[in-house]
């Protein structure tokens, strides 16, 4: 007769993931949504630019722009509004929408300040583009990391590159005047990745049929990434707008030349 305590167990008929089966479900999230500051949100539906900032030195320097105008906010329900200051900042968990009235043409900011996971990345893109908002042109700043990167990246030398829709492409081809976006980068090298909530935002492009430009700088802090993005915007992107006012930026990126110290906004600290 077999000893029930030292006979060694028969295997489980059942595969780890088939555990799972036992347990009930997640209850599912709730969907993201857009609140304006207006009730009339015709007002803010159709921007002839959307500038949608998530790297650390994209948000330094329109964090100190003086001129835009907050109207609104991206609620993630699982992301909790405790510790965020009355007055936008920094090391806030938000995600605020700025305005810039020039003239006839709106420019609207979105300020990424909280990690948006990769599940959730598809339904926020929808909400910015193409739903509530339908822009004619975007832009998405972000950073590249070394590790997505195919080739050499120095921590030394601040650089920039871009990856653009077929949208944009063709108005590169057709010749218009406002076209690319971004001049001054070159092309994302081949076999480097981009994944997350930039990499849906130029796919959700793509499939709009809008122009797109996604711009990835790196480092992803410091003064002279700083300086390389605020340059990007000034030259290119922003280069008609009258009011754009940064001498804030000035100020604070002298401060940290003097100091000689990397500006770390401690976004995800």
């Amino acid at each position: 007769m077999e000893d029930i305590l030292t006979e060694i167990p028969p295997p489980s008929r059942f595969f780890l993931e088939e555990l799972n089966n036992f347990c009930p479900p997640s209850p599912p999230l709730p969907s993201p949504f857009l609140l304006f500051s207006t009730l009339n949100k015709e007002k803010f539906s159709r921007p002839s630019l959307l500038i949608i900032a998530m790297s650390s030195p994209s948000l330094q320097v329109f964090h100190h722009v003086a001129s835009k105008t907050l109207v609104g906010t991206l609620i993630l329900p699982e992301i909790p509004f405790s510790g965020n200051s009355v007055e936008p900042s920094l090391k806030d968990k938000s995600c605020n929408i700025y305005a810039l009235n020039e003239d006839d043409s709106l420019i609207m900011i979105v300020s990424v300040q909280f990690p948006i996971t990769a599940e959730r990345s598809h339904a926020v893109a929808k909400l910015l583009i193409g739903e509530q908002i339908i822009p004619e042109k975007v832009l998405i700043l972000d950073s590249v990391r070394s590790s997505n990167f195919r080739g050499r990246l120095s921590p030394d030398e601040a650089i920039a590159f871009k990856l653009e829709s077929s949208a944009e492409r063709k108005a590169k081809a057709d010749g218009c005047q406002d076209s690319p976006l971004v001049k001054c980068a070159d092309y994302l090298p081949s076999g480097s990745v981009v994944d997350g909530l930039a990499a849906a935002l130029l796919s959700r492009c793509q499939l709009k049929k809008i122009r797109g430009t996604l711009c990835v700088s790196w480092p992803e802090v410091g003064v002279s990434v700083i300086s390389l993005v605020k340059s990007l915007l000034l030259k290119d992107v922003l280069s008609h707008v009258k009011h754009f006012d940064i001498k804030n930026l000035e100020e604070f990126l002298k401060l940290g030349r003097n100091k000689d110290f990397l500006l770390d906004s401690e976004l995800y600290t």
